[in-house]
C-alpha cells in the first residue's frame, strides 16, 4: 500500500527531481523520499541539438525513469493535480492526496505548441521540425541531411525559454553542414527572434554577431511566428516595428526550424505557489518559497531569473538540498545560489563557445586565461563526450562536482568591451 505521507516529496522526476533525492539520500540516508512523476521515459534534452545536427545518436538520450530514481525513493507515478500548502498536501490526477513535511516541486516547463497556429498539425512533416522535442529532433536531421537549397528559418519566441541559446545552435550546425556541401550560396538562411539581440548577455552576443556573419545568415530581430500552413510552406510572423507598433509578414521557407512559446505547467500557474507571472515564486539565493517556508523551488519552473539549463540545476541542487537540511536542523539557510548558469553554444561541427554566467548577465567563466568568447575544439568535446556522462552518472546519482566559477576571469575582457 502506498504511503501517503512523507518527509520529503518532490513534485517532478526530471533533472532536478531526480537529482535532489539522490543528492539528499548521499546526505541523510534515513530521509524518507517520494517523487511525483508520470512519464516512463526520461531524456538528456541537451543532447537533442547534436541528434538535430545529425552527430548524436538519439537513443542515447533516453533511459527508463525507473533505472534512475534512487531504489530507496518511492515513484508516484502520477500527475499533481494542485497544492494546498497551507495543509501541507498535494492532490493526484487521480484524485488521491499526498502529505508533506518538506515539499521541492520541479516539474519543469510547458512546451506551447498550440500558441503557434497550424504548428501541431504539420510538426514532423512538410519540413516542419524542432529540437525542443524528442519526436522531431531526429527529423530535423533528415531536413537537413535533404536540404538542397532554398529557404531555411530558424525561429525563437519570447523569453523566458529552456536553453536560450538552442534555436541559434540547430542553425549553425545546418549552416556548417551546408557549408560542407558547398550549399551556403545557395541558401537563404534567416533567424526570426523575438527578442532583439542574438543573445541575452551582450558579451557573448557581440561574440555570436561575427558567426552569423561567418555563415551569411540574415537576423530578424522583434520577429516573432505566430502561424504555419505546412502544405504551402508559409510561415506567418509578427514583426515589431521601430515606433513599437506591429504588423504581419509572411515568410516562404523550404525547411524551418520552430522553438516553440513556453510557459509555467498549468497546474502551476493556477496554484498558490505562483508568482505573478506564473512560475514558482523563488528566493532567488535560498530557493525558498517567500510565503511557504517548507516549500523549495528549482529548475526550468522557477521564478528566478536565471538562464533555464541544465548547468543552472546542477548548482541549485546542493544549495536545496543543504537548506532543507538546514531547516530540519534549526539552523540558518544559506543564500548560496548566484544565478549561475551554462550555454554551450556549437557554432560549428567542430567548435562551441561557452557562455558562464550569473545573474544580472555578469560573465562567470569556470576556467581561467581561456578567453570565453573563443569558439573551441575543446568544448565541443566536453557538449558531445564530457557532460552527457556528467549528467547520466554524477549529477542525476547526487554527487555534487563543482567546479568555481568566477567573474574575476573574465574582468578585463568584459572591460574592454563595456
Amino acid at each position: 500500500m502506498p504511503r501517503t505521507h512523507h518527509r520529503l516529496l518532490i513534485v517532478g522526476g526530471g533533472a532536478a527531481g531526480i537529482s535532489v533525492a539522490a543528492n539528499m539520500r548521499r546526505k541523510d540516508k534515513t530521509m524518507d523520499i517520494a517523487i511525483i512523476e508520470p512519464s516512463e521515459v526520461h531524456y538528456y534534452q541537451p543532447a537533442f541539438t547534436l541528434v538535430g545536427g545529425g552527430v548524436y545518436d538519439f537513443n542515447k538520450t533516453k533511459r527508463r525513469e525507473q533505472d534512475l530514481i534512487p531504489k530507496e525513493v518511492e515513484w508516484i507515478r502520477d500527475y499533481a493535480e494542485s497544492f494546498q500548502p497551507e495543509s501541507n498536501s498535494v492532490t493526484l490526477r487521480s484524485g488521491n492526496s499526498v502529505s508533506y513535511d518538506y515539499l521541492v516541486v520541479c516539474p519543469g516547463i510547458q512546451l506551447d505548441w498550440h500558441k503557434i497556429e497550424g504548428l501541431e498539425e504539420t510538426l514532423g512533416k512538410n519540413g516542419v521540425s524542432s529540437n525542443y522535442s524528442p519526436r522531431t529532433a531526429s527529423y530535423t536531421w533528415e531536413c537537413i541531411r535533404d536540404f538542397q537549397g532554398g529557404t531555411a528559418l530558424f525561429t525563437q519566441p519570447p523569453m523566458p525559454i529552456k536553453c536560450a541559446g538552442a534555436p541559434q545552435k540547430a542553425m549553425y550546425l545546418a549552416a556548417d553542414r551546408f557549408r560542407q556541401r558547398k550549399l551556403l550560396d545557395k541558401a537563404n538562411l534567416e533567424f526570426c527572434n523575438a527578442g532583439p539581440t542574438m543573445f541575452g548577455v551582450p558579451f557573448f552576443a557581440e561574440a555570436l554577431d561575427k558567426v552569423v556573419a561567418g555563415y551569411g545568415i540574415k537576423p530578424n530581430f522583434g520577429c516573432n511566428l505566430v502561424a504555419i500552413d505546412g502544405p504551402s510552406h508559409t510561415a506567418t510572423f509578427e514583426m515589431v516595428r521601430a515606433d513599437g507598433s506591429k504588423e504581419k509578414t509572411n515568410k516562404s521557407f523550404d525547411f524551418i526550424h520552430v522553438t516553440p512559446p513556453q510557459s509555467a505547467p498549468d497546474f502551476i500557474k493556477n496554484s498558490p505557489l505562483a508568482s505573478a507571472a506564473g512560475w514558482v515564486e523563488l528566493d532567488e539565493n535560498t530557493l525558498q518559497h517567500p510565503r511557504f517556508s517548507n516549500i523549495f523551488g528549482l529548475g526550468d519552473v522557477g521564478s528566478t531569473s536565471n538562464a533555464k539549463t541544465a548547468a543552472a540545476v546542477r548548482k541549485q541542487v546542493p544549495v536545496v538540498v543543504r537548506n532543507i537540511l538546514a531547516l530540519i536542523n534549526g539552523r540558518s539557510l544559506a543564500p548560496k545560489y548566484d544565478g549561475y548558469g551554462s550555454c554551450p553554444l556549437t557554432t560549428s561541427l567542430h567548435s562551441v563557445i561557452l557562455a558562464e554566467f550569473s545573474y544580472g548577465g555578469k560573465v562567470t567563466p569556470s576556467f581561467p586565461i581561456l578567453n570565453p568568447r573563443s569558439n573551441r575544439l575543446i568544448w565541443w568535446w566536453l557538449k558531445k563526450y564530457g557532460l552527457p556522462p556528467l549528467y547520466w552518472d554524477y549529477m542525476l546519482k547526487g554527487y555534487d562536482w563543482d567546479i568555481p566559477h568566477k567573474a574575476s576571469y573574465a574582468e578585463k575582457l568584459v572591460a574592454a568591451t563595456a
